[in-house]
């Protein structure tokens, strides 16, 4: 049976402001070394009072470049987190799973809006 892993989001960040993505980095990189092994993962959002799409694009986002849907949803969870909080991490994960089926189509629409065409 695999351990399982929970990771307090204050404690690591060590404010209940989670809104750089340097922060969220800190996160990515724990639950990837988590997942890596095969370990769950439960993500506590506990006395986090302010959230950003920057911070969870960074935090879970990211690790549908590196892991399946399947692994992320199966080990990976989320706990203590508001229902705004949860209906902007919803978005997040839905534009990270579209980005990484086709990053370049992503790419190329976004080189096209700074070129103003």
């Amino acid at each position: 049976m695999s351990k399982s892993l929970t990771l307090s989001i204050f404690e690591i960040v060590g404010s209940p402001l989670c809104v750089a993505s340097d922060d969220g980095q800190k996160i990515h990189d724990r639950i990837a070394d988590a997942l890596k092994e095969g370990q769950s993962v439960a993500l506590s959002f506990l006395n986090v009072t302010s959230l950003t799409s920057a911070f969870l694009n960074a935090a879970v986002g990211q690790l549908y470049s590196s892991f399946t849907e399947e692994q992320i949803r199966s080990k990976l969870r989320v706990t203590d987190l508001q229902p705004d909080d949860r209906a902007l991490l919803k978005r997040v994960v839905d534009t990270a799973k579209e980005y990484f089926k086709d990053p370049e189509r992503f790419k190329k629409a976004e080189q096209a809006v700074s070129r103003g065409s």
